[in-house]
């Protein structure tokens, strides 16, 4: 048994409106254990929304559609589920007074169009819409069942809780439940990540999945049980087999962000860290000050586009900067030791990067990034062939320093 979304609007793909939609009726599906397979975008057109319902029905045992229920010329979805249905559309008398009672209790009247509104494909079951003006219908048929629901979120959120759900687990008799943990990983690549654990994505139930972002890449885990403690005892144990796996290049779960335990792990050690960028443009710094709480452990950070400031805040000589270049690991480790005193800090992260024209993480050329810390037993130095100061280098080498802080701590 599963179910498919179908959202209607021109304007999700004109790309003018963002489809949050899908997400949440996405979300409640998986906390009744029914199954979604695929989504489906169409626009305000009677003909192509009526064979996207058509090639529903012949994969998909439910349909949710959402838009094209309102009052105007382009709102197509009564009309498309008649004709995907082969039914006629008709008249409700029900669906009228609901719609009259909704104007009068605003002291408005309706126009001629809002009766478009009361006609619904015949045999479908009425679903009154007290939160809004479009009333919604279910259409069930030997190919599948076929619910509408407003496009508006509000509205449609409030019905998909107080009628969809109830309905499904009741007509659908589901009694499961589908739930997820998603672990967060940094400093392995996602191939790297496959490679290890391939054989734990074969499995049906827990499925494992990869989700890459820039910098690091999520596993999520997703169990399907008759319980939420079932589910739970499920992804515990494919958890386990994961981390055997991936041990220390796992930070996190669920939202938990590279910089909150980071800076936990920092408090938890005592240290104390402030930081040096230059092609990362104050990104670490940024994240780091974002974490609620941060003040105590991150004393701040500089960001120098030039030597003369390295000289300038930090006293870094500039013979040394002469002879090993602005960009290298010998002025890196000599400016992440003078941070620990200028700031007062435990740690001292210095990130020395090449910003050329056209450098970037797939850019025409990589550059490269050289990173320092010191403060702990010993100096740590890394040459990263990451350059460049895009948003996409950016996120790369802030990313990659944090989780050099995280590793270098693990190991002590």
């Amino acid at each position: 048994m599963h179910a498919e979304i179908i959202t209607t609007g021109t304007e999700l793909l004109l790309g003018e409106t963002v489809d949050t939609n899908s997400t949440y009726i996405a979300r409640r599906l998986r906390e009744i254990g029914l199954n979604l397979y695929y989504k489906t975008s169409v626009g305000d057109n009677e003909e192509r929304t009526a064979l996207v319902l058509r090639q529903g029905l012949t994969r998909s045992d439910v349909i949710i559609t959402t838009g094209g229920l309102g009052p105007t010329v382009d709102d197509v979805t009564r009309q498309a589920v008649a004709r995907a249905t082969d039914r006629e559309l008709l008249f409700s008398p029900q669906l009228w007074e609901q719609i009259l009672a909704r104007f009068a209790h605003w002291n408005r009247e309706p126009t001629e169009n809002n009766r478009r509104q009361a006609f619904m494909p015949e045999g479908a079951i009425p679903i009154e819409n007290p939160v809004g003006t479009a009333p919604c219908f279910i259409v069930e048929s030997e190919q599948g069942i076929i619910i509408t629901l407003p496009g508006v979120p509000r509205e449609m959120k409030y019905l998909m809780e107080h009628n969809v759900i109830p309905y499904l687990r009741e007509r659908l008799d589901l009694r499961e439940i589908i739930k997820a943990r998603v672990l967060r990983t940094a400093g392995i690549g996602e191939s790297v990540i496959d490679h290890l654990i391939a054989d734990l994505m074969t499995e049906s139930n827990p499925t494992v999945g990869l989700a890459a972002h820039a910098g690091q890449t999520d596993v999520r885990i997703t169990a399907k049980a008759e319980s939420e403690s079932a589910a739970d005892a499920l992804i515990a144990q494919m958890e386990i087999r994961v981390r055997e796996r991936l041990n220390d290049h796992i930070y996190g779960h669920g939202e938990q962000l590279l910089e909150e335990v980071l800076l936990e792990m920092l408090r938890e050690g005592g240290h104390t860290l402030a930081v040096l960028e230059t092609n990362s443009r104050g990104a670490i710094a940024r994240r780091l000050g974002h974490v609620s709480g941060s003040a105590d452990t991150f004393r701040g950070g500089l960001v120098a586009l030039e030597a003369e400031t390295l000289t300038r805040s930090l006293g870094v000589p500039n013979a040394l900067i002469a002879q090993y270049g602005f960009y290298s690991c010998e002025v890196a480790a000599e400016a992440a030791r003078r941070l620990t005193s200028t700031y007062n800090a435990s740690l001292g992260l210095a990130v020395l990067g090449s910003a050329g024209e056209g450098e970037d993480v797939y850019g025409k050329k990589v550059g490269h990034t050289c990173v320092a810390l010191q403060g702990l037993d010993k100096p740590i130095l890394r040459q990263w062939d990451i350059g460049g100061s895009t948003n996409l280098a950016q996120i790369w080498v802030s990313t990659s320093a944090l989780n050099l802080i995280r590793r270098a701590i693990l190991d002590l």
